[in-house]
């Protein structure tokens, strides 16, 4: 996959930082087991979005990040428009699952939602306000759900002057070390990156993808998540 070297206007600059990893399950049962196996933790549950007929588990990895998995909720109705991170397309999301892109991205908070999608509308999406239970943000959707440049660049959001919801989550005790994408362009991946003003960017291998990597520490030790 290439992307474009110009996507973002090259004089655009603001602060976005690392909000939340995102594993995308075609099942929400498979993704949780998935987490287990892979950082013997068991995610607690998050709750429904009602806008994209979605459920989600939550698992904390800091004062203002943290890990989420995401899938179709089968007791929603359908929302009259594509869903978030690609899940539209369950034969694409179960493609995906069975090669191993389990950890599809990332998504960045910032505090100039509407600066950062103006930038490249095509590329983000449009804002849109979502809601988990008592909880109501903003986020930038692109018309077809898809991710970003298939992911190797983020989603973004607005968490509005409550902040993150990750300081009320459980501390299960697990905190990320490093973040890594494999992309088989990594120069323009990181070109990207800095255009988007991403504070502390990922680290950038070159190599089939973009595929995901993430060493999270737990009570346990060290592991890894894809």
């Amino acid at each position: 996959m290439s992307i474009e070297p110009n996507v973002i206007a090259p004089s655009f600059r603001c602060d976005a930082y690392l909000d939340h990893l995102v594993v995308v399950a075609p099942d929400l049962a498979e993704g949780v087991a998935h987490i287990r196996d892979c950082l013997g933790l068991t995610m607690p549950e998050g709750g429904r979005h009602r806008e994209m007929g979605t459920r989600n588990h939550l698992l904390r990895l800091g004062e203002a990040m943290f890990l989420e998995v995401i899938a179709v909720d089968p007791e929603a109705p359908a929302p009259p428009h594509a869903r978030w991170f690609g899940l539209s397309d369950p034969a694409r999301v179960r493609a995906d699952w069975e090669s191993g892109r389990r950890l599809r991205g990332f998504v960045a908070r910032t505090d100039d939602l509407d600066g950062v999608l103006a930038a490249d509308p095509n590329l983000l999406g449009q804002a849109a306000t979502m809601t988990r239970g008592g909880l109501s943000w903003r986020f930038g959707v692109r018309p077809d759900g898809a991710w970003p440049a298939d992911g190797a660049a983020p989603y973004v959001l607005d968490w509005g002057p409550r902040g993150s919801p990750a300081r009320t989550m459980p501390d299960l005790g697990a905190r990320l070390d490093a973040l890594v994408l494999t992309h088989p362009d990594p120069d323009a991946a990181r070109q990207l990156h800095t255009a988007l003003g991403l504070a502390e960017p990922p680290e950038i291998v070159q190599g089939d993808g973009p595929r995901w990597t993430a060493r999270i520490t737990t009570p346990s030790g060290s592991s890894t998540l894809t």
